[in-house]
């Protein structure tokens, strides 16, 4: 099955090959004979009830520093595309939420992985709270009066900006730390939207395993262990990955989550879990591909291509 296949993705020249998940998907697609469109968010049109974007045929190699090349470009129409693969990185903000939108109108005649309107539903921080039973407590608010009542409460705490993204404006806030004032005000400043405040969870010194799901069903999983005197476990602050199985708890979370995720047409997604918890679901631009299989574990680029071609027959 040769299909033409669309790539929304962040400038291909300053991926790291190495650890791009983007990346892996797209030499997978060229292993199986597909023909690839690459464009950028800012690429996209909709016109007269048309979507159309300005692509370039790609092809790609895993050579680091020569890893792809690119054909002249040309208005494309997207619909007579068989699948778009939606894989800028956040932040989740109103470009990304209205490239959602415009994707919408062509799918699932054209495949949109992952399912654009469950995707703008479905903003990590916040869809996983759908889960309540399997988080740890949680806090979603802009009042500073309940943030500080939640500290008081756990003593020790997780700030995060909502819609943010790679361990970006973490913090971690104890009971006597007293820069909680002015985090609050920089949060304030710069961010519109409410923060999320968690319970610290000490368990993440052990590591914060990112698990992969594909069409709903568990493909691998890597832990991500933090640095010394770090509490963001994220690979590109520091953190360390190693070789991981799944505790029985982490299945439970997986068999629980897994029919939402496959219903919604999520395809490819990571979740995060620290101990008994699951913090985040992923379903933006999950990452975490090159790990899992770095590590001996399931080559997850080609369950995922086995997963859209299943669905596009």
């Amino acid at each position: 099955m040769a299909l033409t296949v669309a790539i929304q993705m962040d400038p291909i020249e300053k991926i790291d090959i190495g650890g791009d998940s983007t990346f892996a998907l797209a030499l997978e697609a060229q292993r199986r004979g597909h023909a690839m469109l690459y464009y950028g968010p800012r690429d996209l049109s909709f016109r007269d009830g048309k979507v159309t974007a300005h692509v370039r045929p790609l092809n790609v190699r895993a050579v680091k520093g020569d890893h792809f090349a690119l054909g002249d470009g040309f208005v494309y129409d997207l619909s007579a595309a068989d699948v778009v693969l939606m894989r800028q990185d956040p932040p989740f903000d109103m470009a990304y939420i209205t490239a959602t939108h415009i994707l919408e109108r062509i799918h699932p005649r054209t495949l949109v992985v992952n399912n654009p309107a469950e995707v703008r539903n479905a903003p990590e921080k916040l869809f996983v709270t759908e889960f309540a039973e399997l988080i740890p407590p949680t806090l979603i608010t802009s009042d500073l009066r309940e943030i500080r009542a939640f500290r008081d409460e756990f003593k020790d705490i997780i700030l995060k900006p909502l819609y943010g993204n790679g361990g970006a404006g973490v913090f971690r806030v104890k009971s006597d730390d007293e820069n909680f004032g002015a985090l609050m005000e920089m949060f304030t400043q710069f961010y519109r939207e409410p923060v999320i405040v968690q319970r610290y969870l000490s368990d993440v010194r052990k590591g914060d395993k990112r698990i992969i799901l594909v069409d709903g069903e568990f493909a691998g999983a890597i832990n991500r262990v933090p640095a010394s005197g770090e509490a963001r476990s994220n690979m590109h602050v520091g953190g360390r990955p190693e070789a991981t199985d799944l505790t029985a708890r982490e299945k439970a979370i997986c068999a629980a989550i897994g029919p939402a995720l496959k219903k919604r047409g999520l395809i490819f997604t990571g979740i995060d879990v620290i101990g008994d918890y699951m913090t985040e679901i992923n379903v933006t631009s999950p990452t975490g591909i090159h790990e899992v299989k770095r590590f001996g574990g399931a080559d997850i680029a080609a369950l995922v291509w086995d997963a859209i071609e299943r669905k596009r027959k």
